[in-house]
């Protein structure tokens, strides 16, 4: 207590001329005024500090609700319905155990929970434990203003009223001591200086004795202030001591939940998902160790139905057309069809491109020449544009040649026979089979039928006279169906083809 009153304030008697006055010029209340200033001082600190750790209750409030729709989104939304059981969208693409993504995510959710729940409790500590410190020390220094103003401000208006009695007297001596000196000395008995003085001692130790007591108080004031204020500093201490503690140790819990959300999500193996979701899709997703398709290995409805199978197929040479005949002879690949269509194409490739043909004769609507070693003529319209183009098109003698003479007789008699020469096209009807159950629709479109035709090519060469009549005939290939294929065409009686006659002449190649 000694230490403190060396380093306080004070007005000590000596030589001055104020100390030395009767009534000093000095106001009482300057002290308790100054002292009352300070404590509003340390109660707006106070003040300020609960409004600081209010706010930051108020903030780990929000922070609570806030987390509470972070969580809203962790569970998910469904069908406008929090579903907690399925957190997430097509979450059965995720295994369901521990270990795995649908895990991570219910971890996210209890440790957001914990987060929110760490916020509330740091709301309710604060509350609980920390304001209330604030707030009582907030009265002790409304007690401590009230109770400087009922003392020593009280002692102050004392000294200022013995002062005021004081001072009336001094000037009431002064008034008789002039009277005294004017008058020779004649006074009255009550107003005798000598009377009036000692009043005036009388007095004025009153005063003395109402400013040592005043002054007395102000000591103690003063030397009660600084164990008050210690005591102000020590709560605001002892406040933010557990307002950290409190603020930290949520900081730290929070820390930790999101660390272990970390540590959960680095414990997935990168392949746990997906072998699961193997295992559980094995049905549906494709087998890598299952064979390749392959073309030769599939079938499809009317494959190889006897329509699609050509009459003859293989390489000749054709000259080209127009202007193109001066570059000789070029190599294709030509099939008969039973549709009676002479095609060319490029090559019998079809997985290249989509194999259409080059050129497409309609075989009956052509006239054929006859064979001259490795040579055969063919004149006709070109069809492979379709019906507009095939109206439009002008006629072509096209030249071909086979590898060998023998080759070309086979090309030759195949396509005498489609074009209705001297051996017979038998009709050929078949029904394509479908894996759909065929219906019966009136006008349906029906397969192709083709009708025997005895029409005698026109001959060009090696012409022979016949026997008998020496009329031109043909001669039927045997039997009302199409033969298999054959180099030398034979008759119906198993006689030789032979050429047929005509009385006109002619030289070879002319039609």
């Amino acid at each position: 207590m000694a230490s403190h009153q060396q380093n306080l304030p004070t007005r000590t008697a000596g030589t001055s001329a104020e100390d030395d006055d009767a009534i000093p010029d000095v106001d009482t209340t300057e002290t308790s005024g100054l002292l009352q200033e300070r404590l509003q001082a340390y109660k707006h600190a106070c003040g300020y500090l609960e409004n600081y750790i209010t706010a930051t209750e108020k903030v780990q409030k929000a922070h609570a609700k806030e987390y509470e729709k972070v969580l809203k989104d962790v569970n998910g939304l469904a069908d406008n319905k929090q579903t907690v059981s399925d957190p997430l969208k097509q979450g059965h693409h995720f295994d369901q155990k521990l270990g795995g993504i649908a895990g991570l995510f219910e971890n996210i959710r209890s440790n957001t929970q914990g987060i929110a729940n760490s916020h509330l409790e740091t709301e309710k500590t604060i509350k609980g434990s920390v304001l209330p410190v604030l707030e009582r020390l907030h009265t002790e220094i409304k007690n401590k203003s009230k109770e400087l103003s009922k003392g020593a401000v009280k002692g102050s208006k004392d000294v200022d009223k013995a002062r005021n009695v004081t001072q009336k007297h001094i000037e009431l001596l002064g008034q008789h001591t002039a009277a005294a000196s004017s008058s020779g000395g004649k006074v009255e008995p009550a107003n005798d200086p000598y009377v009036l003085q000692r009043g005036v001692i009388y007095r004025l130790n009153k005063q003395v004795i109402e400013e040592n007591n005043n002054r007395h108080d102000l000591i103690e004031i003063q030397n009660s202030f600084s164990a008050f204020e210690a005591h102000i500093i020590q709560t605001f201490q002892q406040a933010l001591q557990t307002f950290v503690q409190c603020v930290g140790g949520q900081h730290e819990r929070q820390k930790a939940m999101y660390s272990d959300m970390v540590a959960n999500a680095q414990r997935i193996p990168p392949d746990f998902e997906f072998k699961s979701f193997v295992h559980r899709n094995s049905q549906l997703l494709v087998d890598p160790s299952a064979p390749k398709r392959d073309v030769s290995q599939i079938s499809f409805p009317n494959q190889n139905h006897p329509s699609t199978k050509p009459l003859i197929a293989g390489t000749l040479e054709r000259k080209s057309r127009a202007m193109g005949a001066l570059k000789g002879y070029s190599a294709g690949y030509y099939v008969v069809t039973p549709s009676k269509f002479l095609h060319e194409f490029k090559d019998d490739d079809d997985f290249r491109k989509d194999p259409t043909p080059e050129l497409s004769l309609y075989l009956p609507d052509c006239t054929i020449g006859a064979v001259s070693g490795e040579k055969f003529n063919i004149k006709g319209k070109d069809a492979s544009k379709g019906k507009v183009g095939s109206a439009m098109a002008m006629t072509h003698e096209l030249s071909f040649k086979a590898h060998t003479p023998a080759d070309a007789e086979k090309w030759y008699s195949v396509i005498k026979q489609v074009a209705g020469g001297n051996a017979a096209y038998t009709e050929y009807v078949s029904s394509p089979t479908s894996p759909v159950e065929s219906r019966d629709v009136s006008g349906q479109q029906q397969p192709p039928q083709y009708q025997d035709k005895n029409v005698a090519p026109v001959q060009t060469q090696g012409l022979a006279q016949g026997s008998g009549t020496g009329s031109t005939g043909p001669t039927s290939a045997g039997g009302s169906g199409q033969q298999p294929y054959s180099s030398t065409p034979v008759s119906g009686g198993g006689v030789t083809e032979s050429a047929p006659t005509s009385a006109v002449e002619r030289k070879p190649g002319q039609y």
